[in-house]
C-alpha cells in the first residue's frame, strides 16, 4: 500500500481542503504554485541539519564523553537484559522442591527441570558478563568461588572465567603507559613482550626488560577503560540485585555489590600492591622455613605496576610439579602455613588465593634457608583485609570449638562472628564440612569424606538458601573475604591432590584441619596472655607472682595441646609413606 504525500497532491485537492482567506495569503506570498510547502519543507530540513550538526559537533568536540555516555548505556542495558530475562525464567519456570509424597519419578524431573533453570540462567548471565568485560569478569569470579553458597551449576557455569578475559592491545597498553610514567614503551624498556604473560579482568601483565638496568621484569598494566566504567558498573550491579531482590525476596546478595565497591577502589591501584606486598615480605622475613617468595616492586602508579619477574608456573599444574620433583603434597602445606600465619598471626590477609595467584618455582633445596626445593611465589596483592586482635581470637576460638565438637561454644562463638543463631549452617559454611562431622566430634579424627554440598542441602531443607543469604548479609564484611578464601584454599587443595590415592587426600584433610588446630592454639594462647597482662594492675609480689602461674600455665597448654598434633601429623606421614609404596607395587 502506497501513502501520498500531502505536497505531492493535486492542487485543486489542496485548495479544496483550505480556508480562501488563508490560501489568498499563501498564494501572494509564494513566488511558485505550491512554494508555502515548498518553504515549508526547507524549514524542516534546516532546522534538521542544525540538529544534526549541532549534535555531530558536540560528539566530534566532546568526544570521549560521547563516547563514554554510549558505551555506558550499552552495559547498562546489557546487564538490564539479562536481569529481567533470568529473573522471568526463575519466576514462570522454576518448580517448588518436590514433597515426601511424589514419586521418584516426579522428584526426579522436578530436579531435572530446577537444575535446567539454574543452567541455563547461570550461561546467559556469563554471556553478559563476558560482554561487559572488567569489573562484571571479577563478579563472575566471586561467583565461582561461592561454592559454599550457589547452585553447582552456577558455580561451574562461572568457573571459566578466572582465566578467560581479553587482552588489551598493545596500542592501548603503551597509552597507559606513557599516561601513568610520562615515558612510551620503547623509551622504557629495551625489549617488551607484545604479547602478555596473564590476562586478568582488570589488568594484564607483560615481560620485559629495563632499558636504564637491563634488569627482567613484570609489567602489569591495567585494562584501559576498568576505571572509566567502574562505578558505573558497580552501580548497576547493585541496582540488579536490588531489582532481583524486589521479585525474590530470599534473594539477598546485596552484600556482594556492597564488598565489591569496598575493594574495588583499593584494587584499581596499583600503588597499594607494591605497599602491600612489600608489608607481606616484612612479615615474612621473620620466618625463614617458609619458602615464600614475593617479587620485588620496583615502581608503581595507579594503573601501572613494574616488578621482578619469576619464573615459575600455577601451583595447580601438576605435571611441572612432577618435572621437577616438586611434592604437591609438601606445596600444599606450605600454602596453608602461609595463610594461617597471613589469618592468626599476622592479622593481614591476601584474599584471592587461586592458582592464577600462587606460583611454584623451584629451588635447590640445599641452597635455600628453608630447606624445600622449591618457593611459593605470592603474585596479585592488590585485595588484602587487616584482622584485628579482637577478631583473630573470635575467629581462633570459633575453629577451635568446631575442632573439638562443642556445641555450647560453637553455639557461643557462632553469635559473636555471624550475628545469628544459625550456628549450624555457619559452622557448615566456615568449614565445608556436614554438620554430623562436627557434632560428632570426629571433623579432625575421621578420614570419611562429608563435604558440605548446596545441592544436596536444598533436596532436604527447601528453605536452606534463604538461611545462607541470611547468615551471609548478617556477618560483617571482613568475614565475607575470609570465608572467600577458606574457599579458594580448599580448591587449591582439591586440585593438588586430584591424583593421590584415596587415603592420601583424606590424611591431607587431616593435616589440614591440624594445622588450623595448631594456629588457633597459637593465637588464643597469645589472647590469653596479652589478657594476663593487662588483667593485674599493680606490681605487687603477689600480682606478680600470680601472672607468671597463669602465664606458665597457659604456655603448658598450649605445649601439650600442640604435641599431640605434632605426634598425630607425624604417624600420618608415615603412613602417607607406605601408602603411596603400596600404590606404585601395585602399578
Amino acid at each position: 500500500m502506497s501513502f501520498a504525500r500531502p505536497w505531492a497532491t493535486s492542487a485543486p485537492r489542496r485548495i479544496g481542503c483550505m480556508p480562501s482567506l488563508l490560501l489568498r495569503r499563501t498564494l501572494a506570498s509564494s513566488p511558485t504554485k505550491g512554494g508555502a510547502w515548498q518553504w515549508w519543507r526547507w524549514q524542516r530540513t534546516a532546522a534538521v541539519a542544525s540538529v544534526s550538526l549541532g549534535i555531530g559537533g558536540y560528539v566530534v568536540y566532546n568526544h570521549d564523553t560521547a563516547y563514554l555516555v554510549a558505551a555506558s548505556l550499552r552495559r547498562c542495558s546489557i546487564a538490564a537484559k539479562v536481569t529481567c530475562q533470568v529473573s522471568w525464567d526463575y519466576y514462570r519456570n522454576f518448580p517448588d522442591l518436590p514433597s515426601d509424597s511424589d514419586s521418584a519419578e516426579e522428584q526426579q524431573h522436578v530436579l531435572a527441570k530446577r537444575s535446567a533453570v539454574h543452567l541455563r540462567s547461570a550461561e546467559r548471565v556469563r554471556a553478559a558478563l563476558m560482554k561487559n568485560g572488567g569489573v562484571y569478569i571479577k563478579l563472575g569470579q566471586h561467583i565461582s568461588a561461592m561454592q559454599y553458597v550457589l547452585p553447582a551449576e552456577w558455580c561451574e557455569t562461572m568457573q571459566p572465567l578466572q582465566d578467560q578475559n581479553t587482552a588489551s592491545s598493545l596500542k592501548d597498553v603503551d597509552h597507559v603507559i606513557f599516561r601513568d610514567l610520562g615515558q612510551q614503551i620503547e623509551g622504557m624498556f629495551s625489549d617488551f613482550d607484545a604479547e602478555p604473560i596473564g590476562v586478568a579482568s582488570l589488568a594484564q601483565v607483560h615481560r620485559a626488560v629495563l632499558r636504564e638496568t637491563g634488569e627482567e621484569v613484570a609489567v602489569k598494566v591495567q585494562h584501559p577503560m576498568v576505571r572509566t566504567y567502574s562505578d558505573i558498573d558497580i552501580a548497576t550491579v547493585s541496582v540488579m540485585f536490588e531489582f532481583i531482590h524486589s521479585v525474590f525476596p530470599d534473594f539477598k546478595f546485596m552484600w556482594l555489590s556492597a564488598e565489591m565497591r569496598g575493594s574495588l577502589p583499593q584494587e584499581l591501584d596499583f600503588r597499594n600492591d607494591k605497599s602491600n606486598a612489600e608489608r607481606v615480605e616484612w612479615n615474612f622475613a621473620q620466618h625463614p622455613d617458609i619458602p615464600l617468595a614475593v617479587p620485588k616492586m620496583i615502581r608503581a602508579s595507579e594503573r601501572v605496576l613494574i616488578m621482578e619477574y619469576v619464573n615459575g608456573r600455577r601451583c595447580d599444574d601438576l605435571r611441572y610439579l612432577r618435572l621437577n620433583s616438586i611434592d604437591p603434597a609438601e606445596v600444599s602445606r606450605e600454602i596453608g602455613r602461609v595463610f594461617a600465619e597471613m589469618t592468626y598471626v599476622h592479622g593481614f590477609l591476601h584474599c584471592d588465593p587461586h592458582p592464577g595467584n600462587l606460583f611454584v618455582r623451584p629451588r635447590d633445596g640445599r641452597r635455600t634457608t628453608h630447606g624445600h626445593n622449591f618457593d611459593l611465589v605470592l603474585l596479585d596483592h592488590g585485595l588484602y583485609r587487616h584482622l584485628s586482635p579482637r577478631f583473630r581470637y573470635e575467629y581462633a576460638e570459633m575453629w577451635h570449638a568446631l575442632m573439638k565438637g562443642d556445641t555450647e561454644k560453637i553455639k557461643h562463638w557462632s553469635r559473636r562472628l555471624s550475628g545469628t543463631d544459625l550456628y549450624i549452617l555457619f559452622s557448615t559454611i566456615l568449614t565445608g564440612q556436614n554438620w554430623s562431622a562436627i557434632e560428632t566430634k570426629s571433623l579432625a579424627k575421621s578420614t570419611a569424606p562429608a563435604h558440605f554440598s548446596v545441592g544436596s542441602m536444598m533436596k532436604q531443607h527447601p528453605d536452606i538458601l534463604r538461611q545462607i543469604t541470611d547468615v551471609l548479609s548478617s556477618v560483617p564484611p571482613v568475614l565475607l573475604l575470609v570465608l572467600k578464601t577458606n574457599d579458594l584454599l580448599r580448591m587449591v587443595d582439591q586440585k593438588l591432590f586430584a591424583d593421590q590415592p584415596l587415603a592420601v587426600q583424606q590424611h591431607a584433610q587431616l593435616r589440614t584441619w591440624m594445622r588450623i588446630s595448631h594456629y588457633c592454639l597459637v593465637a588464643i594462647r597469645n589472647a590469653r596472655s596479652q589478657d594476663i597482662h593487662h588483667s593485674v594492675s599493680r606490681a605487687g609480689f603477689l600480682q606478680t607472682a600470680s601472672r607468671i602461674g597463669r602465664l606458665t600455665m597457659n604456655w603448658i597448654t598450649f605445649w601439650i595441646y600442640d604435641a599431640a598434633l605434632s605426634l598425630y601429623s607425624a604417624v600420618l606421614s608415615i603412613e602417607d609413606v607406605f601408602i603411596r609404596w603400596r600404590a606404585k607395587l601395585a602399578l
